[in-house]
């Protein structure tokens, strides 16, 4: 059986030999033997779960606990419970798929929302009414509003009030907040729709800015979701393998 050292796996798979150590430390691979010197000893079954750990979080995928899931299913694996690393594999995969159909079903409510007519009130709101009528907590109006996404006006007494207009910005927020945009996504969009009605909302939204984290904000959501969706067929291809080799 074929052995290697920390440096030969962090050379094999691309990464800093600290990044294998991490790997043991999370438990994402099985802990090493080691030597009486103090060396760990690497078997095929650790390169395998290297690459597996490489191509699950290639694209961090962050929503409605997906992240949570490929971690758990890596474990599994590392564990060599493959048949169950392959079912959560798979559930990762239905949910991503999901998630993409939420994204493009928000960017179609956007569009609907901007070519309607009247909204349904046709009074200034408070801001709790507003809150009770989309059922969105006053917590996140505040937040909405102190992230530059809204710019509520205020009577002469200082209390806000939300228009027609308000109504629907809010509705376009909420959709898209659903569907796991960020708010600088959001904005960006909100920001491009001002200057020019007619802009590629789906474009805008999933292209974000040469500066911007990518993976902290989610800002490529639909292209992230694809390719995460690419990256489990093939994860579930290595586990198929492993449980070929290894069982």
């Amino acid at each position: 059986m074929a052995t290697y050292k920390t440096a030969e796996v962090a050379a094999m798979i691309g990464v800093h030999p600290n990044t294998v150590r991490l790997y043991e430390k999370m438990k994402l691979i099985p802990k090493p033997e080691r030597l009486s010197n103090g060396y760990r000893v690497f078997t095929d079954f650790h390169i395998w779960q290297c690459k597996l750990i490489r191509l699950a979080f290639q694209v961090e995928v962050l929503q409605n606990g997906l992240r949570k899931k490929i971690v758990r299913m890596v474990t599994v694996s590392a564990a060599g419970e493959f048949d169950t690393a392959i079912i959560l594999t798979e559930e990762y995969l239905k949910q991503l798929r999901q998630e993409r159909r939420n994204a493009e079903e928000a960017i179609k409510i956007v569009k609907q929302l901007l070519s309607g007519g009247a909204q349904e009130n046709s009074h200034n709101l408070k801001r709790k009414d507003v809150s009770n009528l989309l059922d969105i907590s006053m917590d996140t109006l505040r937040n909405w509003e102190l992230n530059g996404l809204m710019r509520i006006k205020r009577k002469q007494n200082g209390y806000r009030y939300y228009t027609d207009e308000d109504i629907k910005r809010l509705k376009i927020i909420r959709s898209l907040r659903c569907a796991n945009y960020s708010l600088e996504a959001i904005l960006r969009m909100l920001h491009a729709l001002s200057d020019d009605p007619h802009t590629n909302i789906k474009r805008v939204l999933n292209t974000p800015k040469d500066d911007t984290d990518i993976i902290s904000v989610c800002d490529r959501l639909i292209i992230s979701l694809q390719k995460a969706a690419e990256n489990a067929k093939k994860m579930i291809g290595i586990l198929n393998d492993m449980k070929s080799i290894f069982s």
